[in-house]
């Protein structure tokens, strides 16, 4: 299984701090996000519903 950041696209494997959640919006979806996209509240964006989060 592949861990990238859903927003920056980096590597995940083997680092700590991250999250993964589901869609807030569909639920469908599994959401990995970067400690550094996380503090920055960069924007991510669901690939099913197209949902834009903070």
């Amino acid at each position: 299984m592949t861990l990238k950041c859903i927003t920056c696209g980096v590597n995940l494997v083997g680092q700590d701090k991250f999250v993964k959640f589901a869609c807030p919006s569909c639920g469908e979806t599994e959401i990995i996000r970067c400690k550094q996209c996380k503090m920055n509240s960069n924007e991510y964006v669901c690939k099913k519903c197209k949902f834009i989060g903070p």
